[in-house]
C-alpha cells in the first residue's frame, strides 16, 4: 500500500467544520503534506457541506459531528452520495452513542480533536486507502447494531429506499416551498432536468403525484431537515 511519500495524486481533502480558527489550522496542517495531500474546500454548516462534496467531489472529507447545533452525521449519506468521498469524524464528542451513529452513518473513522498531527495525516491516508480508524471495541458495537435482529415499520423502509440526494432535493422543496423548480434546481447546483428526474423518482417512491403533495408528505412524516434560513410557504 502507498505511503504519503510514495504518493503521485494527492489526497484531496474537504474540511466541515463552523470554528473558522479550526478550519485555519486544518488547512496549514494538511498543507505540510503538499504534495502529496491537498485541501480543495471547506465548509462550516451541513447544508454547504453536501452542497461543495456534490460539487467537489474530495476523497476525504474531514468532519466535525456538530456543526452550530445541527449533527452532521445526519448529512453524512448526502455528502457521500457522489459514490467516491469517504468520511472522516474529527470531533470532540465524547458519547458512544453519538460516535457510532456517525459510523453507521457512513464514517470511515472517528479522532477526537485532542489527537496528534501524525496521527490524523495518517489516519487521512487510511481512509482514502479504504480502511477504518476504529478501535476494536467501536468495531464490535457497530457491527452488533448492524447484525440485530429487529422489525421494520413498512414507512421506514420506504424512507430509507431514498437516496442521499432525494432526501436533500426533499430537504429543499420543503424550505423553498414557494419557489420555482428552476429556482430550487439552482439553489441545489443541479439543471431543472436532473431536479425534476430526483422529483419523478420521490414521487413513485413515496406514492405521491405533486410537489405539494410532497410538501405535506415530507411535513407531516419529519422527513426534511432544515436548510438554514430558508424561505417557507406552500407550493402552488
Amino acid at each position: 500500500m502507498n505511503t504519503v511519500t510514495e504518493r503521485t495524486i494527492p489526497i484531496r481533502v474537504m474540511l466541515v467544520d463552523d470554528h473558522q480558527t479550526l478550519l485555519w489550522g486544518l488547512e496549514r496542517l494538511i498543507d505540510t503534506a503538499t504534495p502529496h495531500m491537498q485541501v480543495v474546500g471547506a465548509a462550516s454548516t451541513p447544508a454547504e457541506a453536501v452542497e461543495k462534496a456534490a460539487a467537489l467531489v474530495p476523497d476525504v472529507i474531514l468532519l466535525d459531528l456538530d456543526l452550530a447545533g445541527e449533527n452532521a452525521a445526519e448529512y453524512l449519506p448526502a455528502m457521500l452520495d457522489n459514490g467516491v468521498s469517504r468520511a472522516l469524524v474529527l470531533t470532540g464528542e465524547r458519547r458512544q452513542p453519538v460516535l457510532d451513529a456517525a459510523v453507521r452513518a457512513g464514517a470511515r473513522g472517528v479522532l477526537g480533536k485532542d489527537v496528534s498531527a501524525d496521527v490524523l495525516i495518517k489516519a487521512i491516508e487510511k481512509t482514502y486507502d479504504g480502511e477504518l480508524w476504529l478501535d476494536r471495541e467501536a468495531m464490535s458495537r457497530v457491527f452488533a447494531s448492524l447484525t440485530a435482529p429487529r422489525t421494520r415499520d413498512p414507512l421506514e423502509l420506504v424512507h430509507a429506499s431514498l437516496t442521499g440526494r432525494e432526501r436533500v432535493v426533499i430537504d429543499a422543496v420543503v424550505a423553498y416551498a414557494d419557489c420555482l423548480n428552476k429556482t430550487i434546481a439552482q439553489r441545489l447546483f443541479m439543471s431543472d432536468h436532473t431536479l425534476r428526474n430526483h422529483l419523478t423518482t420521490i414521487y413513485h417512491k413515496l406514492d405521491v403525484k405533486t410537489r405539494l403533495e410532497l410538501y405535506v408528505y415530507a411535513t407531516r412524516h419529519n422527513l426534511a431537515r432544515p436548510l438554514g434560513t430558508a424561505e417557507t410557504g406552500v407550493p402552488n
